[in-house]
């Protein structure tokens, strides 16, 4: 019924930016928190950043001072500004969401995920 879609992961040099986004679309009556996750081949999913509706922003400590995360309720989208790139920054990254759907029951959504790969 919701689907999150994710945008903008690519091939980039270590040292270099980048900017995800994901878009939540479906029938919802809001969105609570949204966040960004990563998986590398061979580890566990990974929380990278999250942000709630009012805007309350938490980070892992190693990205922390290099991504960004932001949303705009407007557009239901939210979006992680990579900087600084490293080669562990590698991985798959998944968009996440806590949806209020129109039953008023709160379900949490999955994107398919969009590549980054940082090369050294």
């Amino acid at each position: 019924q919701v689907q999150l879609v994710e945008s903008g992961g690519e091939l980039v040099q270590a040292g270099g930016s980048l900017r995800l986004s994901c878009a939540a679309s479906g029938r919802m009556l809001s969105i609570n928190t949204m966040a960004w996750y990563r998986q590398a081949p061979g580890k566990q999913r990974e929380l990278v950043a999250s942000i709630t509706s009012s805007g309350t922003t938490t980070y892992a400590d190693s990205v922390k001072d290099r991504f960004t995360i932001s949303r705009d309720n407007a557009k239901k989208t939210v979006d992680l500004q990579m900087n600084t790139l490293k080669p562990e920054d590698t991985a798959l990254y998944y968009c996440n969401a806590d949806v209020l759907n129109l039953t008023w029951r709160v379900v949490n959504y999955w994107g398919r995920g969009t590549q980054v790969t940082v090369s050294s």
